[in-house]
C-alpha cells in the first residue's frame, strides 16, 4: 500500500476535523442540508486537485471556511443563471422560429469544412495533435503539455501557428 503525500494527509485530517462546521457554515449561508454537504464535498474534491493550496496558510480552518462560503456563493450564482436560462416553457421554446440555412449556405459550409480539413491534415503530426487536443478534447495548454511531454510555451506556439494556418486556408472564404 502506498503512502499519501503530506498535503493530502493534512487535507484529509482537516476535512474530517472540520466537516460538521463546514456543513454548518454552508447552511448558515442559506443552503439546505443536502446542498451544504455537496458544497463541502466539492471543496474537498477541488482541494485534492490542488495540494499546494494548503501550504503556508495561517489558519487552515479559516481558509476552509472561506473557501466553503465562496463555493456556496458560486453555487447560488449558478442556480440563478440556470433558473433564468431555463425559465421558459416548452410552448414558448417551440414558438421561436428556427433558422434554416439555404442551399448556398450549406454548400459554402461544406466547401469551407473541406478547406479546414485539408489545412489540418497539412500540419505536422505534433501540431495537429496539439490543435485537436485543444479544439476537440477541450484540454488546457497545461494538460496538453503534460500529456505530450512538451513545454506549455511550445503548446501555445503550436496552437498559435495552427490557428493562423487554418485562418490562412480559409482567408478567401471569410
Amino acid at each position: 500500500m502506498w503512502d499519501k503525500p503530506a498535503s493530502r494527509v493534512t487535507l484529509d485530517d482537516a476535512m474530517e476535523t472540520y466537516y460538521q462546521e463546514l456543513c454548518l457554515v454552508a447552511r448558515r449561508h442559506g443552503h439546505a442540508p443536502p446542498v451544504a454537504h455537496e458544497i463541502v464535498h466539492d471543496l474537498y474534491l477541488r482541494l485534492t486537485g490542488k495540494p499546494k493550496s494548503l501550504e503556508g496558510r495561517a489558519s487552515l480552518k479559516a481558509f476552509l471556511m472561506r473557501a466553503c462560503i465562496n463555493l456556496g456563493i458560486d453555487r447560488f450564482r449558478r442556480e440563478q443563471l440556470e433558473r433564468r436560462l431555463f425559465s421558459g416553457t416548452e410552448l414558448e421554446a417551440m414558438s421561436v422560429a428556427a433558422e434554416l440555412p439555404d442551399a448556398e449556405a450549406l454548400a459554402d459550409r461544406q466547401y469551407r469544412l473541406g478547406l479546414l480539413h485539408k489545412a489540418i491534415l497539412d500540419m505536422s503530426v505534433e501540431r495537429r495533435r496539439v490543435f485537436l487536443a485543444s479544439c476537440i478534447a477541450n484540454l488546457t495548454s497545461d494538460e496538453i503539455a503534460q500529456r505530450a511531454g512538451i513545454s506549455r510555451n511550445m503548446v501555445d506556439r503550436h496552437l498559435r501557428k495552427a490557428y493562423l494556418h487554418c485562418l490562412d486556408a480559409l482567408e478567401d472564404t471569410l
